[in-house]
């Protein structure tokens, strides 16, 4: 497998202002809103939106009523912008494998072999897995075989891309057309519909039920994450906007997914490579987002002279995620290094992945081994963690 730790050749960032290019010096803060771009997302309020704002004319959103300049700082995710910035620039410091290139995900999609530990074949999924929402749910080691990435999650049967594997892909008809498939029964048990090839989505008849699902687990988020970064990897880049959009509009303007919002605009959105559509995106999310004041990823305030605020107000890369209660400076050196432990110890995954594990076995997840059933423990630190309020910024179990 191929290695993920940076080397001499490039410079990783270390903050997330070097992390962010959304809002950099080509991107024009002051354009109107309903300016289209390549990213086909329109700003334009939905008919479903519409009514609701007729209907309710007054906001009834909770309002906090300190000043921001009393309230606390709050920081994005250091881990989860270094994450994205590898992803959205092809993993810079990435290694090539000596070892043969078996193309094991396109032989999965291919169905030539099952998934492992698992023993399941490709075509037995997307046959008899849809609508079996249990199976989708409490089952956790499919969606690495499902949605492959170039770099290792925690089932370590499943093989990371190559990218002469991606290419052999992207040019296999068969296996594109298996991918959606297993794309639209994700959809479904998430409540949403695949409305055509464009990538367009809407919800599913039983999106309630779904939606009510999705926002109590939220270690689906991560997974989410993970399909978003496959679908770019895999030639579908542009089914990603259409998708973040309909997340945004359910957690900020519909109060459907509110667990949501923070891994939208901390995770979603940052998949997307092209800044514009991300720009578009955010521009939306202001407009939507309670309180206001305290929505943290952008555009970035200009001075009189032209240039970045930096006084009280937050921009883009120096402000940070909407949470009860601030992650302490001891805190996150702790988390940095632990992330250091786990690429020392060989074991490459993400660093927010890294902090995760660390946060759940803090939380009193002293018994996990591995995958399988063991998960539903997982979950219940999860649920424990959240309540501490401390470390929200990783509130997504790692898939």
């Amino acid at each position: 497998m191929g290695n993920l730790l940076g080397t001499w050749r490039f410079k990783e960032p270390s903050t997330v202002e070097e992390c962010d290019s959304t809002w950099g010096s080509g991107s024009d803060s002051d354009e109107p809103a309903a300016a289209e771009d390549d990213s086909g997302v329109s700003d334009s309020v939905s008919p479903g939106e519409g009514d609701r704002a007729a209907a309710e004319p007054g906001d009834a959103s909770p309002q906090l009523t300190d000043s921001p300049e009393s309230l606390p700082k709050m920081k994005r995710s250091f881990y989860a912008a270094r994450d994205l910035y590898k992803y959205r620039h092809s993993y810079p410091n990435y290694k090539r494998s000596r070892q043969p290139n078996e193309y094991r995900n396109l032989r999965f999609y291919l169905n030539k072999i099952p998934l492992v530990p698992d023993g399941i074949y490709i075509e037995e999924i997307l046959s008899k897995w849809r609508g079996d929402y249990d199976k989708l749910e409490h089952n956790h080691t499919y969606i690495q075989w499902l949605f492959p990435l170039r770099e290792q999650g925690l089932n370590f049967y499943a093989h990371e891309l190559t990218q002469d594997e991606i290419k052999e892909f992207q040019s296999t008809r068969e296996a594109k057309r298996r991918f959606l498939a297993a794309y639209s029964l994700m959809l479904d048990f998430y409540g949403v519909k695949l409305l055509d090839k464009s990538g367009n989505v809407a919800r599913a008849q039983n999106w309630q039920e779904r939606f009510q699902h999705l926002n109590e687990s939220q270690h689906n988020y991560l997974r989410i994450t993970r399909i978003l970064k496959s679908l770019g990897e895999l030639g579908y880049e542009a089914f990603k906007a259409p998708l973040v959009r309909l997340f945004l509009e359910e957690s900020l303007c519909h109060n459907t997914l509110p667990n949501m919002q923070h891994s939208v605009l901390e995770y979603y959105v940052y998949t997307i490579r092209l800044p514009a559509t991300r720009r578009r995106l955010l521009r939306y999310a202001r407009q939507h987002y309670k309180p206001a004041h305290a929505f943290l990823w952008g555009p970035p305030p200009k001075r009189q002279g032209g240039g970045v605020g930096t006084g009280g107000s937050m921009g883009a890369g120096s402000s940070g995620i909407r949470a009860p209660a601030p992650t302490p400076e001891p805190q996150r050196k702790e988390e940095d290094s632990t992330s250091s432990t786990f690429t020392r110890s060989g074991i490459i995954v993400s660093s927010h992945d890294a902090v995760m594990c660390q946060d759940l076995a803090g939380a009193g997840l002293k018994s996990y081994t591995g995958l399988g059933s063991n998960m539903v423990r997982l979950e219940g630190a999860l649920m424990l963690a959240g309540a501490r309020g401390g470390r929200n910024e990783y509130s997504e179990v790692v898939p």
